[in-house]
């Protein structure tokens, strides 16, 4: 290692030595100095502090700072030579096992009970027992005979706070430790980009302090300040960004498409069977404005599960398609696009079969393309929609590609908070003369600060009303390893369903043998769980045994598209008793008779997956039952999630949990991106205020300076945190 002076660019490997820095740049993507340094602490641990340890996860990869309890060495069954079983504990109940293989008498001599140290590893499971196999460690203070980590990674941890990085098995958090002090002696840090007068108003640190202070805290208030600094830095980023989009949209040039008095809006809303609810018409109202104006629209509709998004964005569409536009609604599933087919049709009787027997005067035709069409059905589909015959366009995003020409595209509907790729993004504005109008839905409930910062350059419209005849939802959760009775009860209570003249879900996280596909979560046999289930193995065995008797249908994403349609009519038309599925049937799937859905394997779905398919069950007169079973233990942070679940039907509430569990880089784009997020101490939900705050500076500064090029040191750290690709994604919605 060497002394010379380091800045954001200096190559690691002139500061760490060869070695450590290959690990690092092959382990963590860390190639320089910057990159270090903003590789910051995931959190900080104290002395006599303890890890929660009943909290974590089989099959997470954790440092644990903690004690030793206990060492037992016991001969090998299967070879020769000992086991040594080393007991931690955090001071609260919870242990961990940490196994060593091998004769290693010093480990022992090192390892005894009272020592605290941090250990690395993968937590596994044997005998129900939570395990690290050979973890790395350090042992925290007292140097001694055999002692596991050099005087110099003990230094690192002197203070009262220990970080603990984001870390590899191959590279652990002493190691980052010792490298970012190596780097932090030499270290010369960047111009702040931070106007003078932002930093003074919102007394915020200089930055060279913050990067100091964030790894090497002197004290609790200075990593408060640290942290707060450089949050400030990605919230600003990210608002900057966003508000310098908005400005531009607001700019470009679109085309007006005005209500039309005596056309088809009106004649659709006269033959609407029910009332619109309030919520209805006033978003309904600032969606007509919105197209009126000679600006793409750009606007989310969020909205519980059953709360009428469908019909406004409909109505939208039929307000497009009288000022001689057309609109294309695009939905993440072949089986939700040919539902959004059958029950546009049916909400538009007469005005949406334009050219057959019995059609209204001034009907227009509604088309679905999808990429299994048949090549006749294709044909014809693509004429009436390059003709402009079809007003309304239905389809995956199939139908933005090569060969899908509009006669003239007036607005997008996005449906389910489906995201355009940015060739996407390309192939639909080459398929309008000018931006045509965007309006995003979605029925997964978003926190405000999460619409702020993901969606900002959005107006956001909300329907909280449900519409009358919406049943309430009872959700349980069935710990079917503690509790085997209670899933032979599951099974019951789902044929009592039935025999009532119901119909019921089985839903599983997996299709089955064959190769695996987006809906289906990789096998995850190798830390002592079995595999999830899957559909195609469980239909028989359910046929075979407690639902034996009963008209069991299959329905996944592998099944052809004809295949999947005739299942799910079937259905719809009460020709199945129960429909074994997966997440296919996550979004859009309309059965009111289905009043129960059992979900296998529940903690391998995520918090709004789970709203989304309970959603699909109390959609009638009879109530709804949604069935959590799983082997998750109690206490532990997935068991915790099932029973949040289960307690509340408020989205919103489940829309933060879900958060609080995701990393913020998957809600930022770094996970669609694939690429590191530099959006790593943000917190959405703790950072409310200073979002909020932000945002209002940064609105102030492109005001006064559109392209911040009074601000060069400014635009370019925005451009560091939020590249090109991630503002991209930002700005989809």
């Amino acid at each position: 290692m060497t002394s010379e002076a380091a800045t954001v660019d200096t190559p690691l490997k002139k500061l760490v030595g060869e070695r450590t820095a290959k690990a690092l740049a092959g382990h963590l993507d860390l190639h320089t100095a910057g990159d270090l340094i903003y590789h910051f602490p995931r959190r900080y641990d104290e002395r006599g502090e303890h890890t929660d340890i009943r909290s974590l996860d089989v099959g997470e990869q954790v440092t644990v700072l903690a004690q030793v309890q206990r060492t037992a060495v016991r001969p090998m069954r299967q070879r020769r030579g000992n086991l040594l079983e080393v007991t931690v504990g955090d001071g609260s109940g919870g242990v961990l096992t940490c196994t060593f293989f091998g004769n290693q008498a010093w480990r022992e001599r090192e390892l005894r009970p009272g020592r605290w140290g941090l250990f690395a590893g993968k937590v596994t499971e044997f005998r129900g027992k939570r395990q690290l196999n050979g973890p790395e460690y350090v042992l925290l203070g007292e140097g001694g005979e055999g002692e596991a980590a050099a005087n110099e990674e003990v230094e690192e941890f002197a203070g009262a706070l220990i970080p603990v990085y984001p870390a590899a098995a191959a590279v652990p958090t002493w190691v980052i430790a010792r490298c970012v002090r190596v780097v932090l002696d030499t270290f010369t840090p960047p111009e702040d980009p931070l106007p003078a007068t932002v930093r003074a108003t919102r007394n915020l640190a200089d930055i060279g302090t913050a990067l100091r202070e964030i790894h090497r805290p002197t004290s609790k208030e200075a990593l408060y300040r640290a942290r707060r600094r450089l949050k400030w830095d990605e919230a600003f980023a990210v608002q900057l960004t966003l508000v310098q989009r908005k400005q531009r949209a607001a700019a470009s040039p679109g085309r007006a498409r005005p209500a039309k008095a005596g056309g088809l809006l009106d004649a659709f809303d006269a033959r609407l069977p029910y009332e619109l609810t309030s919520g209805q018409q006033v978003v309904g109202r600032e969606i007509a404005a919105d197209l009126a104006r000679p600006h793409p629209m750009h606007r989310l509709l969020q909205g519980e599960v059953g709360s009428g998004k469908t019909v406004v964005a409909l109505r939208a569409m039929l307000q497009v398609v009288d000022a001689g536009g057309q609109a294309a609604l695009l939905a993440p599933t072949e089986v939700l696009a040919a539902q959004h087919h059958r029950g546009i049709l049916d909400l538009l009787g007469p005005l949406g079969r334009a050219g057959e027997l019995g059609a209204a005067d001034d009907a227009t035709r509604v088309e679905l393309v999808t990429g299994s069409l048949g090549a006749a059905a294709r044909r014809r589909a693509l004429a009436e929609v390059a003709e402009g015959r079809a007003g309304i366009v239905l389809g995956t995003h199939a139908l933005l590609y090569e060969g899908v020409d509009f006669h003239d595209l007036g607005l997008v509907v996005v449906d389910e908070q489906h995201r355009f790729g940015v060739e996407q993004r390309d192939a639909l504005r080459a398929k309008a003369e000018q931006p045509p109008h965007v309006l995003v839905m979605t029925a997964t409930p978003i926190p405000r600060t999460v619409a702020m910062t993901v969606y900002g350059d959005l107006e956001t419209s909300t329907l909280s009303q449900l519409p009358q005849g919406r049943s309430p939802i009872a959700s349980h959760v069935v710990p079917a390893a503690e509790k085997p009775a209670f899933l032979d009860r599951a099974w019951r209570r789902l044929r009592e369903e039935v025999a009532k003249g119901h119909q019921a879900y089985v839903v599983c996280p997996r299709i089955g043998e064959g190769p695996v596909s987006d809906e289906e979560p990789p096998r995850e046999d190798d830390n002592g769980r079995r595999p999830p289930l899957a559909v195609t193995e469980v239909a028989p065995l359910l046929a075979e045994g407690p639902l034996h008797g009963l008209r069991i249908g299959v329905l996944h994403g592998r099944l052809p598209a004809d295949e999947k349609d005739a299942v799910m009519r079937a259905y719809a038309d009460g020709e199945l008793d129960v429909l074994v599925a997966t997440t296919v049937v996550e979004v859009g799937v309309n059965v009111p008779n289905a009043t129960v859905m059992i979900v296998l394997d529940a903690d391998r779905f995520g918090v709004s997956q789970l709203h989304q398919l309970r959603g699909r069950v109390g959609r009638g007169s009879a109530a709804g039952l949604c069935l959590l079973v799983t082997e998750a233990a109690e206490g532990s942070s997935a068991r915790e999630r099932l029973d949040a679940v289960a307690s509340t039907t408020d989205g919103f509430k489940l829309a933060e949990l879900d958060l609080e569990q995701r990393r913020e880089g998957d809600v930022l784009g770094a996970t669609q991106s694939g690429r590191r997020s530099h959006l790593r101490l943000l917190s959405l939900l703790r950072d409310t205020e200073l979002i909020r705050d932000a945002r209002a500076e940064a609105i102030e500064l492109v005001e006064d300076d559109p392209d911040l090029s009074r601000h060069p040191a400014l635009a370019a750290s925005v451009a560091a945190l939020v590249d090109e690709e991630r503002a991209e994604y930002l700005e989809k919605g």
